[in-house]
């Protein structure tokens, strides 16, 4: 036994080395390129790129947080209760219907939710049924950060879920029944059972969610005009794609990768336990 250990080993260490491979050539290497380009500039090593980044998009830079973390709030604010009361209350159609923005492309949502908060919109058209709101109003929430946070929420809704309520239901029906005997409703349940014995499994969910968020595009792209405060990727888009600017759309990247490096750093440790 003592003797086939190292073989098996180093079997294990054989077979890794194809899926460490493409880590290291689609991610590290593009990494470390991206990293160098940043403090170039016309061949020589400088700050200007970052100085560019600061004077230009400083802005952009608290913006794609500020939406980041609403998106987050959004997700969680209704993922958590949501995925609490299908664990103590099973509803198969309500399961279903919350995994459907998984299959929808971040393109669709994008144009979906334009057209939806959009003014004259969906949900205008609704609410002036309802009695609610005037035809004439001037809704334009899909052309700012809240319809912005809105459309992230939506679409990584599904996934939040997903991963809670298989958090969830790891959690013994025994805690939730002394619960029960102390008289704790659904609501208590959920906070005071539920939330805390699942706590890693959705501080990874929201590790997974805030970077997802850092990164959107499509949505960005589907839902903003091109003025005012933008999210980063779109910068780096334009910046790379339209400029030709490879230094400054790297400082750009740069800087996106350290919004996510601390969640990012979370989410290692925490899977590597």
């Amino acid at each position: 036994m003592n003797a086939a250990r190292p073989v098996e080993q180093a079997l294990w260490w054989l077979a890794a080395i194809p899926a460490t491979m493409v880590i290291f050539v689609g991610f590290g290497l593009p990494l470390v390129q991206s990293v160098v380009a940043s403090f170039t500039r016309d061949g020589v090593l400088t700050l200007a790129n970052y100085e560019l980044v600061y004077r230009l998009y400083r802005q952009d830079v608290v913006y794609t947080v500020q939406v980041a973390a609403a998106g987050l709030a959004l997700t969680f604010g209704i993922g958590i209760p949501l995925s609490g009361y299908l664990r103590l209350h099973h509803s198969q159609t309500a399961e279903f219907l919350l995994k459907v923005p998984l299959f929808v492309p971040f393109v669709v949502v994008g144009h979906a939710m334009r057209i939806f908060l959009a003014p004259r919109g969906t949900l205008l058209v609704g609410l002036h049924a309802l009695g609610l709101a005037s035809p004439d109003t001037t809704l334009a929430i899909s052309e700012g950060a809240l319809g912005l946070s809105m459309a992230l929420a939506w679409k990584h809704l599904a996934l939040v879920v997903l991963l809670l309520m298989g958090a969830f239901r790891g959690v013994s029906e025994e805690y939730l029944e002394a619960a029960r005997g102390f008289g704790a409703g659904t609501f208590r349940q959920i906070w005071a059972v539920l939330v805390p014995m699942a706590a890693p499994s959705i501080g990874l969910a929201v590790v997974l969610s805030l970077t997802s968020m850092l990164a959107s595009f499509s949505i960005p792209l589907m839902m903003t005009k091109g003025s005012g405060p933008q999210m980063l990727m779109i910068d780096l888009y334009y910046r790379y794609g339209q400029h030709g600017d490879i230094g400054v759309a790297s400082a750009i990247g740069v800087v996106s990768y350290l919004l996510a490096a601390g969640a990012a750093y979370y989410y290692l440790k925490g899977i590597a336990r």
